[in-house]
């Protein structure tokens, strides 16, 4: 239940503040005074979108704060921030949350009836939707949407099969002259780096070939050799070691020094001549380096990407010599996830089918209360069974539409094609009063429910809000003194101007108060004496139908209970 409302800066309230009681609260005033306003901060609450054009001019942010107590005793404190540029913040309880938080918080606190939805009425696709919340098939439709998003999944898979199926041979053919000439290269991870080392050695062998051998020369081949005259020195190391302790690591050392200069002498012996320096094997070189740019210009921009690249083409290849049996999988999958969903589906379709009947019957029922006596209502289903699978959704295999008769003797067509605004807006309202059925601990508002009605049906209207008011809160926005007079509370919203700006209030009115805002809906903005009798008039019979209404359904209570 919505029990204080806070707007500041939203289009022309300036700041505004109301609270608000259990039952049916009616929202009054003069047409443009901003009565839809507060429908739409509800709707901001909500998780409505939000637009900059909704800040009042000149200033920086609108602001919407609610206090709602839930049936079983907790609060949610819901604060909705609109900035000039765009922006928007959700708080609940505090803290920041999402819009999606917002609306499915949003769902299970109010359920908003606005001008739009009337139109929403005149499409056949909403139809389905009414029928099953009035059936309470919430849990069976996630199913069915369940299974649906599982079937399309399979369905795109074996497509993408089918598709590959398809493309085989041309991707066999172009697969194998890629991994041929891959395979033929057959590239090593580094190996353009050490060609290209090697290169460079190649490109100066005969240097190599004279530094190596001069090297070795010095070390071990000349008459003063540095190996040969190792000894002496280890000699007179030997002898400064007994004189210095010092000494005493060096001379350790000298068996690894000999063995490591020996082991250059040698080396160096042979590596002049295992240098190939011949131009064939310098080419030889070149032209791998080269190959290998060829494929990392292609492949890469690295060798290791070209090496990745021939993995890759590996892997697809397998792939595409087992797409016969993937396909054959896809198919199988697909085929199963369509008898799940056909199950499902079907299992759903019995429900409606079953509940279509029974929503006409209270819809009939509903509207009867509604000064539409002789109406007939009824739930058609498309032909065509099984449907075809274009037809299947999220929502299952059925399409239906409402069809009505409010006149004896019209046949049956098409609600949106026979129906007027003002029996438009009962049967939204007796549809409303069928779903708020699962609207426990919900706040209902209705923004125009009464638009295109009048006189007697005015009343009918205003005393099923006001049966409504007797289990829900209900709000609602009207411009009919009939239903004004059925709210256990009023509120006139106003608007003048104020320092040149436009400024919009909201009033709780006391008795005295209703009475003129009553006659001023019946007489004019110039409020007579006999305007003022009929409102007191209309509002002391309101209030005795409510107390009788309200006894009696006491009484019925209590001899159930004796039952």
């Amino acid at each position: 239940m919505l029990r204080f409302l806070s707007i500041q800066n939203l289009a022309v309230i300036e700041a505004v503040q109301v609270e608000f009681d259990a039952g049916l609260s009616v929202l009054t005033g003069e047409t443009g005074a901003g009565k839809s306003i507060l429908v739409e901060a509800v709707g901001l609450l909500l998780g409505g979108r939000a637009s900059p054009e909704l800040v009042r001019t000149g200033e920086e942010a609108a602001v919407v704060q609610a206090a709602f107590e839930a049936e079983d005793g907790s609060e949610w404190l819901v604060r909705r921030e609109v900035t000039a540029q765009g922006r928007s913040r959700a708080f609940v309880n505090g803290s920041l949350v999402t819009a999606a938080s917002l609306r499915e918080l949003g769902a299970r606190l109010v359920d908003l009836h606005g001008q739009h939805e009337h139109q929403a009425l005149l499409d056949p696709r909403t139809h389905l939707d009414l029928v099953d919340r009035y059936a309470g098939l919430d849990a069976e439709r996630r199913l069915v949407a369940d299974a649906f998003a599982a079937l399309q999944e399979a369905r795109a898979a074996r497509d993408r099969a089918r598709d590959l199926s398809a493309q085989r041979a041309s991707r066999l053919e172009l697969l194998e002259f890629q991994l041929a000439e891959l395979d033929r290269a057959a590239p090593r991870e580094g190996e353009d780096e050490e060609l290209s080392a090697l290169r460079t050695l190649l490109s100066s062998a005969e240097r190599v070939r004279r530094l190596a051998d001069e090297s070795y020369e010095i070390l071990y081949d000349r008459d003063d050799a540095v190996l040969a005259g190792l000894g002496q020195v280890w000699r007179r190391v030997g002898e400064l070691a007994a004189l210095d302790p010092r000494f005493a690591p060096y001379l350790d050392a000298r068996d690894g020094v000999k063995s490591q200069l020996e082991d250059l002498a040698a080396f160096l012996r042979g590596y002049a001549a295992s240098i190939d320096a011949s131009p064939a094997r310098l080419q030889e070189v070149e032209d791998r380096l080269a190959l290998l740019e060829r494929l990392k210009r292609k492949h890469g921009p690295a060798l290791a990407d070209v090496i990745a690249k021939r993995r890759a083409l590996r892997a697809d290849l397998e792939s595409l010599e087992s797409v016969g049996v993937r396909l054959a999988d896809a198919e199988e999958a697909c085929g199963r996830t369509e008898q799940a969903f056909m199950a499902a589906a079907r299992a759903l379709s019995q429900k409606r089918r079953t509940a279509a009947a029974g929503f006409s019957k209270a819809l009939v029922a509903e509207l009867k209360d509604l000064a539409m006596e002789h109406t007939r209502f009824d739930v058609r289903f498309l032909d065509g069974w099984p449907p075809p699978a274009e037809r299947w959704s999220e929502r299952g295999i059925d399409d239906a539409e409402f069809f009505v008769s409010p006149n004896p003797g019209e046949d049956l067509r098409p609600l949106a094609r026979i129906a007027s605004g003002g029996e438009m807006s009962r049967v939204m309202l007796g549809i409303k009063s069928l779903a708020s059925i699962d609207a426990t601990g919900k706040t209902l508002v209705f923004d125009e429910v009464d638009s295109g009605v009048g006189g007697g049906v005015a009343d009918a209207v205003g005393t099923k809000l006001q049966a409504l008011g007797r289990n829900f809160q209900v709000l609602c926005i009207t411009h009919l003194p009939q239903i004004a007079a059925c709210g256990a509370s009023h509120y006139r919203i106003s608007k003048n101007v104020q320092a040149g700006r436009t400024v919009t209030g909201v009033e709780r009115l006391d008795a005295a108060g209703r009475e003129v805002e009553l006659a001023r809906m019946l007489g004019g903005a110039h409020v007579t004496e006999s305007a003022r009798a009929s409102a007191r008039e209309m509002l002391l019979r309101r209030r005795g139908e409510s107390e009788h209404t309200a006894k009696g359904e006491s009484e019925r209570g209590r001899a159930k209970v004796r039952r």
